[in-house]
């Protein structure tokens, strides 16, 4: 998304699995700002929310989708700061990704260069 955000990281949060490598705990990749994709982390909402905080905000966008493309897929829109307590009250406990990051509230964004009118396609690249 144009001048929002163009990466996104897919993650994972650590719990009682294989330990994370050096440099990939929530709180780096989260200093970044960029979209986080976390999977297998609504079990440890809170302890992922806190970890994010210091980088992020409380009022920066978060979702929960659980279920994704089947029949009973469910969308949970919040903030870091109340997405925690609106997971709980939908009652996900699996089956779900979070994803958190300023693309999810984005409004009144530039459209991509790469499609614009204005850009001027003769030239050719040289290789490096």
């Amino acid at each position: 998304m144009p001048t929002v955000g163009q990466s996104v990281v897919l993650t994972r949060a650590q719990a009682r699995s294989t330990s994370m490598p050096e440099g990939e705990d929530l709180a780096t990749l989260g200093a970044s700002r960029t979209t986080l994709v976390l999977h297998l982390a609504v079990n440890r909402i809170e302890q992922c929310v806190a970890e994010l905080l210091p980088n992020y905000g409380a009022d920066c966008p978060a979702a929960v989708v659980a279920h994704a493309t089947q029949p009973g897929e469910i969308v949970v829109h919040g903030t870091l700061g109340d997405i925690a307590a609106k997971l709980r009250e939908a009652g996900i406990t699996k089956s779900a990704v979070v994803i958190v990051g300023d693309v999810l509230a984005a409004e009144n964004y530039p459209d991509s260069f790469l499609y614009s009118t204005d850009r001027d396609r003769t030239q050719k690249t040289s290789p490096a």
